[in-house]
């Protein structure tokens, strides 16, 4: 659906980017991450065409980007715009004749939106008497509807608490399944992991991982185990040989559990070998690594350098 390629951009004496491509699949929901200052916003006005790239283009749907694509784009920024002395339904429809839709086309689907968000009764409301998970609410409809094929969401569930959160949650899956593209600009690693298909890493201006969450994960397994067990711990230890690193262990009541790295080529039925006869193993399961400890990971592998 998006495809970027080399993208670099400075201002006077920062690089913002530095030869960043990412691929961003169709009917994907895409999380472009990276600790703040990293670049992500940078990416994020060049796709819709607020700033220019010094080098690089991108392709959108398969075409070189262009104007007319901007009505093909919806874009939820970080800061807030609402105009606070506005009424939340005109400021609505004003938004959306700004898209192109009729006065009749934007009032019925803001009339199906607002329902949806049980938001009706904030129709003649100024938007200063919003709440700030309320005003989000009203602005990530007018970001969607019409009905955009690519959705740039930034921050998308900043303020709002975990029942607005999963109701936003669920219409992005829901916008995804009738085939829209997403990409989903946020630190919480929780989301992305729940819904992000495929992720970009960017740190210190500069593309660092990309891929399939799914890939992604894999990559940065480290053959950790977690094991429960009953039984004696010093004879648990004394079982474990110079392939296995007894990385923690705890007790809750008769039942111990304890994370056990492999070393030099050991699998894991070479640690049940060792373990079964003089513990009494209850399960066993590999450790595969969040993204947070992912991003974390990545990020200090690849600290701030002086450009």
């Amino acid at each position: 659906m998006l495809e970027v390629n080399n993208i670099t951009k400075s201002y006077a004496n920062h690089i913002a980017l530095k030869d960043v491509s990412i691929k961003v699949p169709k009917g994907s929901v895409f999380g472009l991450l990276g600790p703040n200052g990293a670049g992500k916003t940078s990416l994020i006005r060049i796709i819709n065409q607020i700033t220019g790239p010094d080098q690089g283009e991108i392709f959108f749907g398969g075409e070189k980007l262009h104007p007319n694509h901007i009505s093909e784009i919806g874009y939820l920024p970080e800061e807030r715009g609402l105009y606070k002395k506005m009424k939340v339904g005109e400021q609505s429809l004003y938004l959306a004749r700004l898209k192109g839709l009729s006065k009749k086309e934007a009032a019925d689907r803001l009339k199906f939106w607002f329902d949806r968000f049980e938001i009706n009764g904030w129709w003649d409301k100024k938007v200063e008497e919003l709440s700030k998970g309320m005003a989000q609410k009203v602005q990530f409809i007018t970001t969607v509807l019409h009905g955009p094929k690519f959705i740039i969401l930034d921050e998308p569930f900043s303020g709002f608490d975990p029942i607005n959160a999963n109701l936003i949650r669920n219409e992005i899956l829901r916008l995804r399944d009738e085939g829209a593209t997403i990409m989903l600009s946020t630190h919480n690693m929780g989301s992305v992991e729940e819904i992000c298909s495929h992720i970009a890493l960017i740190n210190n201006a500069t593309k660092v991982l990309e891929g399939s969450v799914e890939d992604v994960r894999n990559r940065y397994r480290d053959d950790i185990y977690e094991i429960s067990f009953k039984g004696d711990m010093l004879s648990f230890t004394n079982a474990l040989w110079a392939n296995f690193e007894l990385l923690s262990h705890k007790q809750d009541g008769s039942l111990r559990t304890a994370q056990i790295k492999l070393l030099n080529g050991a699998i894991v039925n070479d640690l049940l070998k060792s373990l079964i006869p003089v513990v009494q193993v209850h399960a066993i399961n590999e450790v595969i690594p969040s993204m947070n400890d992912i991003f974390i990971k990545v990020v200090q592998q690849n600290p701030d350098r002086d450009e």
